[in-house]
């Protein structure tokens, strides 16, 4: 039977947790943390009103199973000033159905950023196996700025709406990114040097104080294995079961995460012009891979000359380049994708029964995260440059990825970036192909995670792992049932004729 991966490129939602009556106290933060005094401030007593909370459960909201329950939590908005102003911090809670067995609990994360969370035990409670789920209460939170957890909302436009665009609308580009700055600065302020990476890792660390718990368990999907690594580097002595799901690479946040999709997107297109022309007898895009790339570009220039109309919606050239690209890396998707743009473009493509797709998540947090996690170029005119040079480097997507973004535009952020780098174990799980976090970000992350152990699904397609593959499915869940690593990495084989399915829950950003 097809299982449903639990967080594909897609992502999931919000609620989560329970806290005996002995609260714990805050952990330390890691020496090799590049500490500061806020990092550090986790341990001091300004924090412990924060430990002591006692989460009040109730019912999450209609429509909504009654044993999921939720309850929120206060946070300093700024860490470095714990007596300062407050912020809540929504959770969500589904407790083992066997608390003998009960190990303590698996905090999650579905990615982003901006990804709300608080439904995600519902996902993990559907997805994991019972010698799992007996073992934690299952964990969910929306994180600082998303959500029910005192939200940024910038009041953006749909034009706004939109982090990557093309190179040929530099001009206006740069002024809806300058707009959107602009729009945060006034709604939010002063909570926008506090909406981080690092803070949200904080986050956790006082919802485990509240939870009366020792340690974590964790499990995080995309930008959430960036959450979870930040963890580890934080609080080395209160990580203790983490796996890590289509990694990215720390060093690279952000600005460098999305300038790889470009020429990852470049190898992925040689894959699939291979695949494709291999089998012209069902698309008909050439019998070469020469061939099938001329195909495809001879789509990109006649959109450019007369936009193709695919339900009902038009796109030029670079809305065909934005929409294949992801699709590349599953190969069968984009040739039926690139065939159903041929047949539009000659007026024979049929009418699609679809459901009607969810509204475009607001980036007001996303934006938020991207810009507030580490410095970006002041100038406009860096951006121009490496836009026009990516983008005869990296036909397909360069433009796109070296974009000018709102960051352009932000206030420098308060704190430096955390640096990881530590023993901490952890497993991390990885497909060969994946549109959003590419194989060699999660090769970095393990190398700057020196305790933690990797599953390499080999020719494995898509953005999200677990769930899809037996193999790397029976490491996670080894390793969240026992504590085990693996002896050594891992690789697994793809599953045969493997068809990826996409949650039904909205994206949370672009890196999903």
């Amino acid at each position: 039977m097809q299982r449903r991966p639990l967080v594909p490129l897609l992502a999931v939602s919000v609620m989560a947790a329970l806290a005996p009556a002995l609260a714990a106290a805050p952990a330390t933060a890691s020496p090799s943390a590049r500490s500061t005094p806020a990092s550090a401030a986790a341990d001091a007593e300004p924090l412990r009103p924060y430990a002591r909370q006692k989460p009040v459960w109730g019912k999450c909201g209609a429509g909504t199973p009654a044993a999921l329950r939720c309850a929120t939590l206060k946070v300093p908005l700024d860490y470095r000033d714990p007596g300062g102003k407050k912020i809540d911090i929504a959770i969500s809670r589904l407790k083992t159905s066997a608390p003998g067995k009960r190990h303590g609990v698996l905090l999650s994360n579905p990615g982003g950023p901006g990804g709300p969370g608080l439904e995600m035990p519902l996902e993990l409670e559907r997805q994991l196996p019972r010698q799992v789920k007996d073992r934690y209460d299952l964990i969910g939170f929306d994180p600082r700025g998303v959500g029910r957890s005192t939200p940024v909302q910038c009041g953006l436009s749909p034009e706004e709406n939109v982090l990557l665009r093309p190179l040929r609308t530099f001009d206006k580009n740069v002024a809806l990114a300058r707009s959107v700055a602009d729009k945060c600065r006034a709604k939010a302020g002063d909570k926008l040097p506090h909406i981080t990476t690092r803070n949200t890792a904080r986050d956790m660390d006082v919802l485990r104080a509240a939870l009366g718990e020792r340690k974590i368990s964790y499990y995080g999907v995309s930008y959430g294995t960036a959450l979870g690594a930040v963890y580890t580097q934080l609080f080395p002595r209160r990580a203790d079961r983490f796996v890590l799901d289509s990694a990215i690479d720390p060093k690279l946040m952000w600005r460098g995460m999305f300038r790889i999709w470009a020429p990852e997107a470049e190898r992925a297109f040689q894959r699939w012009t291979k695949w494709t022309a291999a089998r012209d007898a069902t698309y008909r895009l050439g019998d070469t891979p020469a061939e099938v790339g001329k195909s495809f570009w001879a789509l990109v220039a006649r959109a450019d000359r007369d936009p193709i109309v695919i339900d009902g919606v038009p796109l030029d050239g670079a809305g065909v380049r934005e929409q294949v690209r992801p699709n590349l890396f599953t190969v069968r998707d984009a040739a039926r994708q690139v065939v159903r743009l041929k047949e539009a473009a000659g007026g024979r493509a049929k009418a699609q029964d679809l459901p009607e797709p969810p509204p475009e998540p607001d980036v007001s947090a996303t934006v938020s995260v991207v810009c507030g996690d580490s410095s970006w170029p002041r100038d406009p005119e860096t951006y121009r440059r490496d836009s026009v040079r990516d983008a005869d480097r990296y036909p397909l997507y360069g433009d796109f990825a070296s974009g000018v973004l709102p960051c352009a535009f932000w206030d420098r952020p308060v704190e430096p970036a955390t640096e990881v780098n530590n023993t901490v174990p952890a497993l991390i799980v990885q497909n060969e192909w994946d549109s959003q976090t590419p194989l060699v970000t999660a090769q970095a992350l393990h190398g700057q995670m020196k305790g933690s152990r990797m599953v390499t699904v080999d020719e494995g397609e898509g953005h999200g792992v677990y769930g899809t593959n037996p193999c790397a499915d029976f490491a996670a869940n080894s390793y969240l049932a026992t504590g085990k690593l693996p002896a050594a990495d891992v690789t697994c084989r793809a599953t045969p004729g493997e068809r990826r399915v996409t949650s039904s829950l909205p994206a949370p950003g672009p890196l999903g």
